[in-house]
């Protein structure tokens, strides 16, 4: 990301509005890539968009190749000739996903569209690729099994990856289906970044260190994590107990077989991070601190307290991978307490950090910069954090009035405490400066993304309603923009 200093947005997929129930990659994110461009924004920032697993959280997806056809256009589907009528509204007006009902509602519309695809050279170049067939077989059979993990399918389905023995036939249609969904998601995908690239805004994407254990990585390649004979995890990744938690965070993902990857010149992650290198412009990768240590949990226990941090072949990873995958551009999520040599790495590879300004403001001590900032992505939160006004207004009273009296003193005397704290962002002497959408508003927390530790709604369900009170802000952000010299 080295270069001039420039700005961005954050905002995920399922966040813009829609008129089929959740943000998806239609004329609405073309409109919100339209107003990234014309205030001056260089980056959108969104967040992971494969198919969404448990507690609809984009950090436990079916897949790191797929995408979730959940933000598939169907009015781009009608404009392509496969569906004969515009898609009838499904809560348009909505300012929440609702995911069960709004997956019902759009797989519907998406087998009429399939039912009149017609396969070109451009399809059948796609699902060559390696992943594409096995996550087709793989969702079928999830639907086969009424969507539960695939350690608890039938042996016949539940092995299927090792000798392929299984007659498919009966699956015929249902993995047409999902080779026809994923090849529009990703056609659809292309031409979203390609639209934005040619207005000079670049897509950071975003993708979680582990994976699901319901997930086609898991199921296709068992060997390359910690598992029982069953298929169940020995072992399951977290953090320990820090800020957000008292007792850690479980996250219930499965442990990497780190030293079978290193024998087979860590394929997994090449091929991963090739493709995010084509699907995004940078790619920021979650929890950075896991390729040098990281927080091994017994499968039994309840919950993170119980662990041990275990060293990672960092080093030799991304020797491999940065070899192999020239002018791969990454972030690395480097949040947390975290020992040096966690820097150390991120160093020797010159990739930027993080700064949270919500984990670095003292009231006690002027607004001065983060040590290192000028190397940094400063954030004014992230989607794990409360908005800025939601967490300003937590602030004990005392604290409250010191950091008004620092924002003056730093010469931001105007307009909400928000757009204060956002342009102290801009103003960071980091090379990128990225803000969360309900941030460049000025929204509280109805407009929070995720709340650590907790599973379901309200999590990842926010959704604006329209896009008129975001552009209003992109306006805004304009001058912020010039006057901090990131245009």
């Amino acid at each position: 990301m080295s270069g001039p200093r420039r700005a961005g947005v954050m905002l995920p997929l399922s966040s813009l509005p829609s008129r089929h129930g959740v943000g998806d990659m239609g004329v609405a994110a073309y409109t919100f890539v339209d107003g990234l461009a014309a205030c001056g924004a260089a980056y959108w920032q969104i967040l992971p968009f494969n198919p969404l697993g448990y507690g609809n959280s984009p950090y436990q997806p079916y897949s790191s190749f797929a995408g979730d056809p959940l933000y598939i256009s169907l009015d781009a589907l009608h404009a392509q000739g496969l569906l004969p009528a515009p898609a009838q509204d499904f809560a348009p007006d909505a300012e929440v996903v609702e995911y069960h009902a709004t997956r019902i509602y759009k797989e519907a519309v998406l087998w009429e569209a399939f039912s009149a695809f017609v396969p070109d050279a451009a399809y059948e170049s796609f699902v060559k690729q390696a992943w594409v067939f096995p996550y087709a077989v793989f969702m079928a059979f999830k639907r086969d099994n009424d969507m539960r993990c695939w350690n608890a399918w039938p042996e016949a389905q539940k092995w299927w990856p090792r000798d392929r023995g299984l007659d498919l036939s009966s699956f015929d249609e249902a993995i047409r289906f999902e080779m026809f969904l994923q090849y529009v998601f990703y056609t659809q995908w292309m031409a979203l970044k390609h639209y934005a690239n040619g207005l000079g805004v670049s897509i950071i994407g975003d993708i979680p260190i582990y994976v699901g254990i319901d997930s086609l990585d898991v199921w296709a390649e068992p060997d390359n994590f910690l598992l029982d004979e069953k298929g169940e995890p020995l072992f399951v990744a977290g953090v320990p107990p820090d800020y957000f938690s008292a007792t850690g965070q479980r996250w219930g993902n499965p442990i990497y077989n780190w030293p079978k990857m290193e024998q087979d010149g860590f394929r997994f992650w090449v091929e991963r991070l090739r493709y995010s290198g084509e699907l995004f412009d940078v790619v920021r990768i979650d929890h950075f601190r896991g390729f040098d240590t990281y927080w091994k949990i017994p499968a039994s226990c309840p919950t993170a307290v119980e662990g041990e941090w275990v060293e990672a072949p960092g080093y030799a990873l991304f020797d491999t991978v940065l070899a192999t995958v020239p002018g791969l551009s990454i972030i690395a999520e480097d949040l947390g307490m975290l020992r040096e040599e966690v820097y150390r790495l991120r160093d020797h590879y010159a990739f930027p950090g993080m700064n949270i300004l919500q984990f670095t403001l003292d009231a006690k001590k002027p607004l001065a910069p983060h040590e290192g900032a000028e190397r940094m992505v400063v954030y004014t939160g992230t989607h794990d954090n409360q908005t800025m006004m939601d967490w300003y207004r937590a602030q004990p009273l005392r604290t409250r009035w010191v950091l008004r009296l620092r924002l003056r003193q730093a010469g931001y005397r105007q307009g909400s405490v928000a757009s204060r704290f956002a342009r102290l962002a801009l103003d960071n002497p980091g090379e990128t400066a990225i803000l969360p959408a309900s941030d460049v508003m000025g929204l509280d927390g109805r407009a929070r993304i995720n709340t650590p530790g907790t599973v379901g709604p309200p999590n990842w369900t926010w959704k604006l309603r329209d896009l008129n009170a975001l552009l209003k802000a992109l306006e805004r952000m304009t001058g912020w923009i010039q006057e901090s010299g990131r245009g």
